[in-house]
């Protein structure tokens, strides 16, 4: 996979390199979802799709990379160690070219609410980018977990790139049984717990790593609006079906959004603003 630079309002898309006769292109926008067990699948109009894309999507938006084309030979983005820090580490190693362009932005207006059962999604009003995460599981390992972050300034590169994908370890069975997940392996590509225990070797990086990685899908998953979102997004037992409904039902209210062209105050409290290479060694 390589991502390479973009113009001004190109957005970010995903090319297919291994497929020909076809569109192999793929936007990565929120009407291209498509349902898909734990990940996040895009798919264009031709049926040509890629899946897993949360990861690096969080990472281009915690890095405020708001155009890019992403060349990539297979069906799914690599899953790595199950975080966005690889993909952070060498965005920032390579470095961030500003564009001689204003940034736009979605402000909300209104309050939009998602939900399915216990699980509930809400963007609101606010200046700049905050996600607030609740989280509930019956494992003590996880348990009840929450937290508050803005996401300006360098908060997603320092506080959560590096919070890796979870699991039970009877998911993992269920996964492994179906034929799903072999070339996982625990500690590496995901975090496994197990009632009270951790069983991925070296344990967790932080003691809430589950949240925080919750809301590293989350910006992921918001991501693809098409821009970053000036609003507080409140997430409850939500996952990736919830937050797409979310923005569905969002853009299918234009009183409740507006597009705004962000001056410099504005543009600093957008999620990638004020990175700095301290922010780059608290993950490398």
């Amino acid at each position: 996979m390589v991502v390479q630079p973009a113009s001004a309002e190109y957005g970010i898309w995903f090319r297919r390199t291994d497929v020909v006769g076809v569109d192999n292109m793929i936007p990565a926008r929120w009407d291209s979802v498509v349902p898909s067990q734990l990940c996040t699948k895009l798919v264009n109009e031709a049926g040509v799709e890629v899946s897993t894309v949360e990861h690096l999507m969080a990472a281009l938006a915690g890095c405020g990379i708001h155009n890019a084309l992403i060349d990539i030979d297979g069906p799914e983005v690599p899953i790595l160690d199950g975080s966005a820090a690889p993909f952070v580490a060498a965005f920032l190693a390579r470095g961030l070219q500003q564009l001689d362009a204003p940034v736009r932005a979605l402000q909300i207006l209104e309050t939009v609410e998602v939900q399915d059962g216990a699980a509930r999604a809400r963007l609101s009003p606010a200046d700049t980018l905050e996600i607030d995460f609740h989280i509930e599981f019956e494992d003590a390992a996880i348990g009840l977990q929450e937290k508050t972050l803005n996401m300006a300034n360098g908060a997603f590169v320092r506080e959560l790139c590096d919070c890796r994908t979870f699991c039970r370890q009877a998911d993992v069975d269920w996964m492994h049984a179906n034929g799903l997940a072999l070339g996982g392996v625990p500690g590496e590509n995901a975090v496994v717990v197990d009632g009270d225990r951790v069983l991925s070797p070296g344990g967790l990086r932080h003691d809430d790593e589950a949240v925080r990685h919750k809301m590293l899908d989350a910006l992921g998953d918001l991501a693809l609006a098409g821009a970053p979102i000036l609003g507080r997004y409140r997430g409850h037992r939500a996952g990736h079906a919830l937050t797409n409904r979310l923005l569905r039902t969002l853009f299918a209210r234009p009183d409740a959004y507006r597009m705004v062209t962000c001056d410099a105050e504005m543009a600093c409290r957008l999620p990638g603003a004020g990175l700095r290479p301290a922010d780059l060694r608290a993950v490398a």
